[in-house]
């Protein structure tokens, strides 16, 4: 063999060995790390809440410095917002935070004592503090903080150290109060009823559906000119899931919510259906109208979109051409002052 390709040879078997070394040294360094990972993993702690225990969590206590407590508490098979007012819950909601919790899992120590807290608005008077309880065992107690690319800053009462946390979802957490008070106000199918009666300042409207399932209209006892009847169509699709908005103050009385002298809008359903109505109060610049559920004490705000049908004038139940004609009553404003409803 020529001394060249001896050269050659050696330089091969020279590169062979050395990648064989380096592999050999990289996988025992990633295996090393792995093992690594794999032990811190498994001395951080368990946050998230066991799925096992979501059925029974029977009180959850919000804790947030800019929109204060919140309270629910699970009375029976349903929930109930206690504090800062006491009123069914949102089920929905209370049953997403709950999903939530059993997605939380803590990734990473920043932290082993308490002089971080600060930084990531950990402290008491700063954090989301999250607890839950079964019975009167505490079932969670977290605190949440500053969020980031890192994830999310954690902290576990009872237990120094700052942690960075996967699956928290800030927004289940912060809500309004409004956000976790029911906020249905009636429901009905909008199939199951037969006639509709709307008493307002502009006068009273009956309609009634006829067994061939049309409906024809009429305000202050005569026909309605231009009659649509689609228009009831479209204002039983608005009422028949209806929504609050918000909920009116507490301290405000009738006479300062309009509904000492509301207009009162009442949907009459067939067989022993009975009749639902609705009491409709004055405007809020910008929000809706105030308005109540006959037989409930509760005043809700209601959209503009759902209470305009309450104050209508004879031309919100016209056709276009009828009101372009100058239909009788087709230049009438709405008004929410209006005698009840018989």
């Amino acid at each position: 063999m020529k001394t060249e390709q001896k050269i050659y040879t050696a330089t091969g078997v020279l590169v062979v060995l050395l990648g064989g070394l380096w592999f050999a040294q990289k996988s025992a360094k990633d295996d090393a790390m792995a093992h690594s990972l794999t032990a811190a993993s498994a001395s951080l702690p368990s946050i998230k809440l066991p799925p096992d225990d979501a059925d029974k969590v029977t009180k959850i206590e919000i804790h947030n410095a800019s929109k204060g407590d919140v309270v629910l508490e699970k009375q029976g098979d349903a929930w109930r917002l206690t504090k800062p007012v006491d009123y069914p819950a949102n089920q929905q909601n209370v049953k997403t935070l709950l999903d939530n919790l059993k997605e939380i899992r803590a990734k990473d120590s920043i932290d082993t004592g308490k002089s971080q807290y600060a930084t990531y608005d950990l402290e008491d008077d700063k954090a989301v503090h999250v607890a839950l309880y079964k019975d009167t065992t505490k079932a969670v107690d977290l605190y949440f903080g500053k969020s980031g690319t890192r994830g999310q800053m954690t902290r576990i009462a009872d237990k120094d150290g700052v942690y960075v946390a996967s699956g928290y979802s800030n927004y289940l957490y912060t809500r309004e109060v409004k956000d976790w008070r029911d906020r249905d106000v009636m429901k009905f199918e909008d199939g199951n009823v037969i006639s509709v009666g709307i008493s307002n300042a502009n006068g009273s409207f009956s309609f009634s559906k006829g067994s061939d399932d049309k409906w024809t209209g009429t305000f202050k006892s005569k026909p309605i000119p231009g009659f649509d009847p689609e228009k009831v169509k479209d204002m039983l699709r608005a009422y028949k899931a209806l929504s609050a908005d918000d909920f009116a103050d507490p301290d405000k009385g009738p006479a300062e919510t309009g509904l000492d002298k509301p207009a009162v809008v009442a949907f009459k359903m067939k067989d022993e259906g009975g009749v639902i109505k609705l009491n409709v109060g004055k405007e809020i610049t910008g929000k809706g109208r105030y308005a109540e559920k006959e037989g409930s004490p509760t005043v809700f705000i209601v959209s503009t979109f759902v209470s305009d049908w309450a104050v209508a004038a004879e031309s919100k139940f016209q056709k276009p051409e009828a009101i372009k004609d100058g239909g009788a009553g087709a230049s009438g404003k709405g008004d929410a002052g209006a005698k009840k409803h018989p």
